[in-house]
């Protein structure tokens, strides 16, 4: 990791002004991090760098839409021109579109895919130019447990998650194949409490809502924080993700019948739809933040992230604990 004058890090955050991203930069804030805060409303952006301010950070506010590739360069060239090298560079930025398949349009399609994919793709690309010639620095893509399983009602969401992965384990071979010092980490999610709930486009009889169980976004950026110090390639965060991921590799089809019964209503409040804000296009008004408005049904922790941050230690436990069982059945 760069040393750089003060000893604090130089951050990229893309998808910075609500949600994960919001959370994320509070948690690189409280390092006392230079964090350049990447997405496309300014207001919450200001926001948001006020929040880095007050703990001690410092804070460069880059409006930007990532589906631009151009438009991404010259925000990375403005963070390295403020604070200088780039130390980690975080992939968030997101959209979607909730509707049955045929029921999206053909644009929105497409928008999706350059905002979630095409969008991690140009802040890769411009994170590695910087990165590589350095040999040092740190990519983490932010995923979902619906990168590895579709869910009904979020075609395209779905599609631009797996792409991702796909993605990412070709940079990663090709990092590997290099003998390259600058390191990929993917970081997988569960759903989530964050306000996308609130202006994601929506084609659905009631208002959308994430599949419970639901975890709070300082779980997401604990998780994300942790990934970019760590050497671990793949983080799988939360309960529900590990049991999608492996549920989906050892019974699939179980899956489909399961999704299809539930996915519907487990998408859905009882309440009914009643305005459409959508920021697929444009930024969503309003004062945003990091949660959504479901906090009072969201879990603050996860046991499974304690346990995977703390897993040499777990093992070197088990395997102590087997070893004294061992001797106790000797002696026996």
């Amino acid at each position: 990791m760069t040393q750089h004058r003060d000893g604090s890090e130089v951050v990229v955050v893309t998808g910075a002004s609500a949600g994960v991203g919001r959370a994320t930069v509070r948690r690189f804030a409280r390092d006392r991090a230079r964090i350049a805060l990447l997405a496309r409303g300014e207001e919450r952006l200001e926001a948001a760098a006020s929040e880095v301010e007050a703990v001690g950070g410092e804070a460069l506010v880059l409006p930007v839409d990532v589906a631009d590739a151009d438009a991404v360069e010259d925000a990375a060239s403005r963070a390295e021109e403020r604070f200088g090298p780039i130390d980690i560079w975080i992939n968030n930025a997101m959209t979607s579109v909730f509707a049955e398949v045929p029921d999206v349009k053909p644009a929105e399609y497409r928008r999706v895919m350059e905002v979630n994919y095409l969008g991690y793709v140009h802040g890769t690309l411009s994170a590695l130019k910087r990165m590589l010639p350095r040999d040092r620095g740190r990519l983490v893509q932010v995923g979902s447990a619906l990168a590895f399983r579709g869910i009904p009602l979020q075609a395209a969401y779905c599609a631009s998650k797996h792409a991702i992965e796909g993605f990412n384990d070709a940079l990663r071979t090709e990092l590997i194949h290099n003998g390259s010092n600058v390191s990929l980490h993917s970081v997988h999610l569960p759903a989530v409490n964050t306000p996308q709930f609130e202006w994601v486009l929506s084609r659905l009889p009631n208002r959308s809502q994430p599949v419970p169980p639901i975890y709070q976004p300082e779980v997401a950026a604990d998780a994300i924080h942790w990934a970019a110090h760590s050497s671990r390639a793949v983080l799988f965060v939360g309960a529900p993700t590990f049991k999608t991921v492996y549920g989906q590799r050892t019974v699939p089809r179980l899956l489909d019948h399961y999704l299809a019964r539930t996915g519907y209503d487990g998408q859905q409040t009882d309440e009914p739809r009643t305005e459409d804000i959508a920021n697929l296009w444009d930024p969503a008004p309003g004062d945003f933040a990091a949660h959504g408005r479901f906090g009072d049904r969201s879990r603050e922790r996860s046991p499974l992230l304690w346990a995977s941050k703390n897993r040499s230690w777990l093992t070197l436990f088990g395997g102590a604990a087997l070893a004294a069982a061992g001797v106790l059945a000797a002696r026996r």
